[in-house]
């Protein structure tokens, strides 16, 4: 038997509007519903496409997870993750659909969720544990336990309004996961905390869900945690269930979505050559990524270049081709110029060019990306830009580094990562 299933789920935001029913609308729902009839304040809904000011989040949402079942929901930023789950919770209800759930439910959706700012740590332990419906004597059993997961015994009397947000989310997991709830939602709130941590936590998560009694939600946009930790995948995009089956599917169809939503290169391929479009007099030939193992696989630690190779007709001044490196269909997260000192005050003469970039080590986090290459002329507008229409897809890894001898994984938790030398003084101690 399920302890989950979800029937035709949507939800529906009024964008702008805060409160936009009425008592009378309410009535008028209310007595359709008791006679079996239409909703008459619903048929805005039954349109397949959003009128005016609506957002649909969700449309049509099915599925079932049974007991026992690690279950990764997967998509791009607006897919309608955070939505399902926050549904799941109870944070929201459903605007149509059904949803029913058997168990208790702990939930990690983002910091500070289920935690009271005025309250220790020790105090929000065991209103936590109350909510789920545990008895004192049960929390103070797994206290010691959940106290010495996360890490922060120092400061499990202090408000956790003084937290830092890695001290929360530390404490926030363990306390759902040792709470023994029946079904455990983690959404990408994990990225702030530090690789170390993040490992630990797809352990414990890994742990509670192989017994065969708990059900595990993990949304995660880490491919490699989503294949190493669930035994199914989900995919949502726009706010339809676009599939759901096996992890390894999900993953590629996931994958897939990116490449279309961005045309990227079929294939986890290391160059890519363009035709000729007589549009344009300076095109791009061949884009290329240097060095990585097979799959465009790259270590942290590793050096990453690319390659743009480009043919000018004429002559042209101020020409520069620049690289753009996202992290998800919808996310820029790097853009990188060419020289354009160099470019600006040299006269580009009829021929084939190569420019190399080479983006440093320890950069660029953990995580899937695409590259992506053009050619302008400053001051950019969208008639002069020659973008090809295929980009590469490559990833980046996190094995661990070693530092004095001992195994270190720094708290690497942003969108890019900077390694510049830092200046320290030092000023002795007055006797």
């Amino acid at each position: 038997m399920s302890n989950i299933k979800i029937d035709g789920l949507g939800k529906v935001y009024r964008l702008g509007t805060i409160n936009y029913g009425s008592l009378a609308h309410d009535l008028q729902s209310y007595w359709a519903k008791i006679r079996g009839k239409e909703d008459p304040n619903a048929k805005v809904f039954d349109h397949k496409r959003l009128s005016g000011s609506l957002f649909k989040a969700l449309d049509d949402v099915s599925f079932e997870i049974k007991r026992g079942e690690r279950i990764g929901i997967i998509g791009s930023n607006g897919a309608g993750k955070s939505t399902l789950l926050k549904i799941l919770s109870r944070v929201t209800g459903p605007t149509s659909g059904k949803i029913r759930i058997k168990g208790k439910v702990a939930s990690l959706l983002e910091v500070g969720t289920g935690f009271h700012p005025e309250l220790t740590g020790r105090e929000n332990i065991f209103l936590n544990g109350a909510i789920l419906g545990m008895g004192k004597s049960e929390i103070t059993r797994k206290f010691d336990e959940i106290v010495d997961f996360s890490g922060v015994s120092d400061f499990i009397d202090t408000p956790v309004k003084r937290y830092s947000s890695g001290m929360y989310v530390r404490l926030a997991f363990a306390v759902a996961a040792h709470l023994e709830p029946d079904i455990m939602i983690v959404d990408e709130v994990l990225a702030v905390g530090d690789a170390a941590f993040q490992k630990k936590c797809l352990g414990k998560m890994q742990e509670v869900g192989s017994g065969g009694e708990r059900i595990v939600i993990f949304v995660s946009h880490n491919m490699d945690a989503i294949r190493q930790l669930c035994t199914r995948g989900i995919v949502l995009s726009e706010g339809r269930l676009v599939y759901d089956g096996e992890t390894r599917g999900a993953v590629d169809v996931y994958l897939d979505k990116l490449k279309e939503q961005l045309n990227v290169s079929s294939s986890l391929a290391k160059e890519v050559h363009f035709e000729s479009d007589l549009r344009y007099p300076n095109q791009i030939t061949k884009f290329s990524i240097l060095g990585g193992s097979e799959g465009n696989r790259f270590d942290i630690n590793d050096f990453i270049e690319f390659e743009i190779e480009y043919r000018v007709n004429g002559r042209i001044s101020n020409l520069i081709a620049d690289l753009r490196i996202f992290r998800d269909a919808d996310c820029i997260l790097l853009s990188c110029v060419g020289d354009e000192d160099s470019s600006l005050r040299e006269e580009h003469k009829p021929g084939k060019y190569i420019a190399k970039v080479r983006i440093p080590k320890k950069f660029l986090p953990a995580g899937n990306y695409i590259a992506k290459s053009r050619l302008h002329v400053p001051p950019i507008h969208p008639e002069g830009i020659y973008e090809p229409p295929t980009g590469l897809m490559f990833s980046v890894h996190v094995d661990g580094l070693i530092l004095k001898n001992q195994s270190y994984l720094p708290a690497w938790s942003g969108k890019v990562l900077t390694h510049e030398p830092w200046q320290v003084s030092y000023e002795p101690s007055a006797k």
